[in-house]
């Protein structure tokens, strides 16, 4: 019996095809991804932070993913430890791993804060920030026009966002400012919706350096982590490189002695040792009046006492929403007496603001403590650079 032509036309079609039938196979089953190695077998150290506390990064040998650790990233918090599996080359999650699972690299961030926003610009991922909290408040010149053309979603508040809006966005990860039992509901809501979160602990850095290191955290997620490094990496050199050359130049002279904050509702609160601020002071050469004893936690004293304080300094610094020293007395009358207001040696840290009080001393002066380091350095010791992020009173 002769066998029709069309039989011997599908046969030799389905021998060519017999081979993109595996490959389509194979890619179906690498979809859904084998195991990541079991969670005891992260023992290996991606990256241990130089300066920063609330994080580190391991590894396994059998293993393209990793794991983030993530301690205290709120202030108040202890023994709080979030465990983040950032998953790669189509690996899953190991049986039982009872922690956040996050797919790399992110394409769409939610940033609730805008140092986030900044990290993500900083490692050269803006495309991968698709919302943030409080448009208004953004500096990033990118990423206010991105939020004004409707590019990039305002989910509103960051304790109490708009869910609908935020589950719009279809985010890989929400990166999460702690704020401790006020982020609650915000939890529970995108467990709910199953958007994997992270807790980006900058804000509780005391370190400059330490504040700056999150950026490795921005580049695990979208995959940059070289640029990441390298851009750390030139951060903190040329930070320790000020920092040097200031202690080396005025190692015998009398440091300016500086007062910082102004009062809120009749209350002075002055930083603790080793605080942010402290730090960046010391470090660019001056002498900051600051809390006493063994606390770690600004420490409220009375007008009187501040004012005494304050009337001996050579230079105040960060004095809220002044923009003049007009500003300043009217604030209180008495502020123009004070030895830094008469010799115009006033400074504020809001030279670079949006219109609603965004400050980008808290956006991309966090990454960039280099510049904010060199800028005290200008103050201190008048070396004639021009300020980035503060301004002179006058």
């Amino acid at each position: 019996m002769l066998k029709c032509p069309l039989f011997f036309l599908l046969l030799c079609i389905m021998k060519q095809l017999r081979p993109l039938f595996a490959a389509a196979a194979a890619l179906l089953l690498a979809s859904c991804g084998a195991p990541a190695a079991a969670l005891a077998d992260f023992d290996r150290t991606v990256y241990a932070p130089a300066c920063a506390s609330g994080f580190e990064i391991l590894g396994s040998h059998d293993s393209g993913s990793v794991l983030l650790r993530v301690v205290d990233p709120w202030q108040g918090a202890s023994g709080f430890e979030q465990r983040v599996l950032l998953l790669r080359d189509g690996e899953s999650a190991p049986a039982g791993f009872s922690g956040t699972v996050v797919r790399t690299p992110v394409r769409r961030t939610v940033c609730m804060s805008s140092s986030h926003t900044a990290m993500m610009c900083a490692v050269g991922a803006a495309d991968a920030v698709a919302a943030v909290s409080g448009a208004q408040y953004i500096s990033d010149t990118l990423i206010a026009s991105r939020c004004r053309r409707g590019a990039v979603a305002d989910v509103g508040v960051d304790t109490a966002p708009d869910f609908e809006v935020l589950a719009g966005v279809r985010p890989d990860v929400v990166l999460m400012y702690g704020v401790g039992d006020g982020n609650d509901r915000l939890v529970s809501k995108l467990s709910e919706l199953g958007i994997p979160h992270i807790y980006i602990g900058d804000y509780v850095e005391q370190s400059p350096l330490g504040k700056a290191e999150w950026l490795r955290v921005a580049g695990e997620l979208t995959g940059r982590t070289a640029e990441a490094d390298s851009l750390f990496g030139g951060i903190r050199s040329r930070y320790e490189a000020l920092r040097d050359s200031v202690a080396a130049a005025r190692a015998d002279a009398v440091r300016p002695r500086v007062m910082l904050n102004t009062p809120y509702r009749g209350t002075w609160f002055l930083p603790p040792e080793g605080s942010y601020m402290v730090r960046l002071v010391r470090d660019a050469g001056g002498e900051p009046f600051c809390a006493q004893g063994d606390v770690n936690a600004s420490q409220a004293v009375d007008i009187e006492q501040a004012y005494l304080l304050a009337s001996q300094a050579d230079v105040w610094l960060n004095t809220g929403f002044c923009t003049s020293l007009d500003e300043l007395r009217a604030m209180n009358p008495r502020f123009a007496g004070i030895a830094p207001v008469r010799a115009g040696r006033v400074y504020n840290n809001n030279a670079r603001s949006t219109e609603a009080g965004g400050s980008d001393f808290w956006e991309s002066g966090v990454v960039r403590p280099d510049v904010v380091l060199r800028d005290l350095i200008t103050i201190m010791c008048g070396d004639g650079e021009e300020l980035y992020y503060y301004r002179q009173l006058r």
